[in-house]
This record gives structure tokens, C-alpha cells and sequence, in this order.
């Protein structure tokens, strides 16, 4: 191609909060925090969800899938992040950089699915509860969480190597601290119109589209819920769907004001904390917020936590699994 990068760069620069340097060192104390919390909080859902039987149901394997996503796209950018911000060097390695543009972007692609697909789940749940159990069987589980995480992947490949295929500025010094394609876009020395229409036509695919189903499967369970007789049902019907919209509004709302907004000085300065915040904070919050809004994720930690024998499931699992070895 005309515009191909025939020599790669070594490394690229991450500038990030180059210019702040004593807010570097805030960052780097509270990022590690955050992301210690976000290790734990996510296993910690995912363990409780496989061994408590009362958790195997739907709404909780996709809790599971987005509990693991939300550690693998943390893990994919905060290490390098922690290593630029604790000294001078901002550096990562081309090869690093391509890994994890692939890897992150793929990742919150998929997340936008999957947060899409929770929508329909908690819709046949609420509006088709009698079929609930037929609809959502087992095997269409499967193939929907295929679906998020397949198409997620399918986007990242593309985007990688459209992205990567450019001729890029000889500094290489990217305006942001992880590498992300609005700021990888600013680098190129090639005209990059048809890469701006199609990061556009990407963003209606991954983010408008799926939020605009989110907000219509919304409404249906709104409509259906104001029409139960009982408060006691509208106060659970909302309580389950509670802890979704707050994932869906904190998540889809950076990401909305990150890729779509127009550009200036201040907004780039602006998106490096909304990057910031949806890569590091996000993540740390939803297994908080599923737990604090949700008794049966409480129980079932409590079940687990319990020191009694008889109602120590985790106990049971691991004295199962000895025996079968």
C-alpha cells in the first residue's frame, strides 16, 4: 500500500501526564491500588459464581465472561501504565504497543456486546418470565457470549491493522498513556480521512448501536414493570436490573466521550483521565456494584466465607475434587 509504514519504529513515547509529574506519582500510588482491587474483586466474583449453585444461571455466566474480561483488559494496559508512570522512560516497544492496541481494543469491544447482551437477558427475564428458562438455555449462552467475544476480536484485527499500516511521524510520540487509536491517529504523517470515517463507522457498530438496543430493551422492562400489581415485584424486577445500568451508564459514557467529541487541546487532556477512568476505575467498580446491590452475590459469599462445615461450599467443592483425583 501506498501509505504502508515500512520502517517500524523501535518504541513509541507514551507521554501521558509527562507534564505533571508530581500528579505521576499520586497516579502511580492510587492506580495500584485500583488495580490490586480490581484483581480481587473480579476473581473473587468469578469463584463465587462457579462454586455457589445458586449463582449458575445466566445473569451470572455473563457476570462471569465480564468479570474475566474486565482482568484481562485491565492487566493488558495498567502494568506498562505503572512502569511508565514510576519513571522517565515513557517508552513501550512497537511490537508492545501493537499487542496491546489488539489486545485492549478487542477487549472493550467485546465488553460493549456483552453489556448488550446482559440487556437482552435481563429483558426475557423480566418481560418473558415463563419462557425465561427456555430462551435462555444453555446452549444459547454459549453462542451469544461467542458472538461478544468473536465479533469484539474480529473489530480489534481489523482496526490493528489498518492502524499499523500507516506511515507515522518520525518523533513517534503519542499523545496519551496507552496506546489507543484516537491518539495513534494524531502520529500519522498520511492523510487519515479514510481511517477517521472508519473508526466512525465502528463506533455506531460497537457503541451507538448497542446502546441504543440497551436503551430499548430498557424500556420494555420499564413498561412491563410498571405494569405489575405488586411494589414488592416492581422493587426486585428494578433491584436486578439496578447494578447493569450503573455498569452501563459508567462504562458507555466515557467511552462515548472519548471517541466521540471534537477535538481540541482541552479535550485531548480531558480523555486522557475519561481513558483513565474506564480502563482502571470501571473495571474496579462493577464487581463492587453487582455486590453491594445484589443480596444473592451477598449470600453466596457469605455461604462461602462461613466457617461451618455443613454450609462451606467451597469446602465441599474442594473435598470433591481431592476425592476424584
Amino acid at each position: 500500500m501506498k501509505g504502508s509504514n515500512l520502517s517500524a519504529p523501535a518504541v513509541f513515547i507514551l507521554l501521558g501526564f509527562s507534564d505533571y509529574p508530581q500528579l505521576e506519582k499520586v497516579l502511580l500510588l492510587v492506580i495500584s491500588i485500583i488495580y490490586a482491587l480490581t484483581l480481587m474483586g473480579n476473581t473473587a466474583i468469578i469463584f463465587v459464581s462457579y462454586l455457589s449453585p445458586k449463582l449458575h444461571t445466566p445473569m451470572y455466566f455473563f457476570l462471569s465472561n465480564l468479570s474475566f474480561l474486565d482482568l484481562c483488559f485491565t492487566t493488558s494496559v495498567v502494568p506498562q501504565m505503572l512502569w511508565n508512570l514510576k519513571g522517565p522512560r515513557k517508552t513501550i516497544t512497537y511490537t508492545g504497543c501493537v499487542i496491546q492496541f489488539y489486545i485492549a481494543l478487542g477487549l472493550g469491544s467485546t465488553e460493549c456486546i456483552l453489556l448488550t447482551v446482559m440487556a437482552y437477558d435481563r429483558f426475557n427475564a423480566i418481560c418473558r418470565p415463563l419462557h425465561y428458562g427456555v430462551i435462555m438455555n444453555p446452549k444459547l449462552l454459549k453462542q451469544l457470549a461467542a458472538v461478544a467475544w468473536i465479533s469484539g476480536f474480529v473489530e480489534s484485527t481489523i482496526q490493528t491493522i489498518l492502524i499499523f499500516h500507516l506511515s507515522l511521524c518520525s518523533h513517534h510520540r503519542v499523545d496519551d498513556f496507552i496506546c489507543e487509536e484516537p491518539a495513534l491517529i494524531k502520529i500519522a504523517s498520511v492523510d487519515t480521512a479514510f481511517l477517521e470515517n472508519e473508526l466512525s463507522i465502528f463506533t455506531v457498530l460497537f457503541v451507538v448501536i448497542p446502546l441504543g438496543l440497551i436503551v430499548v430493551s430498557y424500556g420494555c422492562i420499564v413498561r412491563s414493570v410498571l405494569r405489575m400489581n405488586s411494589a414488592e415485584g416492581r422493587r426486585r424486577a428494578f433491584g436486578t436490573c439496578g447494578s447493569h445500568m450503573i455498569v452501563v451508564t459508567l462504562f458507555f459514557g466515557t467511552i462515548m466521550s472519548v471517541y466521540i467529541q471534537p477535538k481540541s487541546r482541552y479535550t485531548q487532556n480531558h480523555s486522557k483521565f475519561l481513558t483513565l477512568f474506564y480502563t482502571v476505575v470501571t473495571p474496579s467498580l462493577n464487581p463492587l456494584i453487582y455486590t453491594l446491590r445484589n443480596k444473592e452475590v451477598k449470600w453466596a459469599i457469605k455461604k462461602l466465607l462461613t466457617t461451618d462445615p455443613n454450609v462451606n461450599v467451597f469446602r465441599t467443592k474442594c473435598k470433591t475434587y481431592s476425592g476424584n483425583s
